[in-house]
């Protein structure tokens, strides 16, 4: 249960930012960003764990996730200036072609900056498992929840109670008439790019903190997740976001944990000789499906909530237009 506190935080930073209505063509290259994010994270901090080792672990993971924030907020204020606010008057679908077309640029680049291999986070902090009310929780892990919650509380904060949020609001709705009101539309859009790369550039870290590893193509899986999270609860609701994301989180974690009872051959009354000798030997345990098929119950989640509730479970906001 504790893991999937922690892993349902993570995808709820990589779906929030969706979520608003002020960016919805951005899950594609959202998740490149958190592995950029990742990997510049990690080259900073293992180059002042190298030069500067002295240094306290909280002052070199801050310096690292500062430097990640700037550069995943300059690569997200570049592409919205070049790549779709010359699109803003094409039809739905140019922008999302050139979110893929752009989620692509950015994973070959970071492929050929990195490389393919695997990089493993530097243990700065040696982490204790704590029980909290049976179950076994790590420092690591209630950090995560934490900072991911007052993150998500704070989004929600700008988004209902700011003028920025307000405007942000009102241009999801309808950027003409908000134009007409005063509101300058390209700041506004600029201004949810910008937070949602510096969420991005923070869930990347706190992802590859929490695996102990990082890839340039990490962030994939994770953005698929966090787009089933976003589905299940209701895309435009943030509320409906969040309790996606938590149900997801749980689904998997009971999912991985108990497809293997489930699916366990051994109880079955006609098995060959080959699969009764297995079954003898491994005190009557031989499961078709493993933990590691724990992915796929995300899939199976967006596919019932799909065909059964296309709006989520709280329903989806969708904006009136003029």
């Amino acid at each position: 249960m504790a893991n999937a506190a922690a892993a349902t935080i993570l995808y709820r930073i990589y779906e929030l930012p969706w979520s608003t209505g002020a960016g919805q063509d951005e899950k594609f290259r959202k998740t490149v960003r958190a592995a950029i994010g990742a990997m510049v994270a990690l080259s900073v901090i293992t180059a002042l764990v190298g030069s500067h080792a002295g240094l306290p672990a909280v002052v070199i993971i801050l310096a690292g996730l500062l430097v990640a924030i700037l550069i995943c907020v300059a690569i997200a204020y570049s592409m919205e200036k070049i790549a779709y606010r010359p699109l803003r008057r094409a039809p739905r679908l140019a922008p999302l072609i050139t979110a893929i077309g752009m989620s692509i640029v950015l994973q070959n680049v970071a492929l050929m900056v990195w490389g393919r291999n695997y990089r493993t986070f530097p243990t700065l902090i040696q982490p204790t498992t704590h029980n909290i009310l049976g179950a076994a929780m790590t420092d690591l892990q209630m950090l995560i929840v934490v900072l991911a919650a007052l993150l998500m509380g704070g989004l929600v904060l700008i988004v209902q109670r700011t003028r920025l949020g307000m405007a942000m609001r009102a241009t999801a709705q309808n950027p003409q008439v908000a134009g007409l009101m005063g509101i300058d539309i390209n700041v506004i859009i600029s201004a949810a790019f910008v937070i949602g790369a510096a969420l991005a550039a923070v869930a990347g870290l706190m992802v590859m903190a929490y695996y102990g590893i990082a890839h340039y193509y990490m962030g994939f899986l994770l953005g698929l997740k966090a787009f089933t999270a976003a589905v299940l609860g209701g895309i435009g609701n943030l509320a409906g976001a969040m309790l996606g994301g938590i149900l997801l989180g749980i689904i998997e974690a009971l999912g991985a944990g108990y497809i293997g009872d489930v699916s366990n051959v051994c109880g079955l009354s006609s098995l060959s000789d080959t699969l009764q000798q297995k079954c003898a030997a491994s005190d009557g345990q031989v499961s078709l499906f493993g933990s590691n098929y724990q992915d796929v119950f995300a899939f199976f989640v967006l596919i019932l909530v799909l065909i059964f509730r296309p709006s989520g479970l709280l329903g989806e906001r969708v904006a009136d237009r003029a």
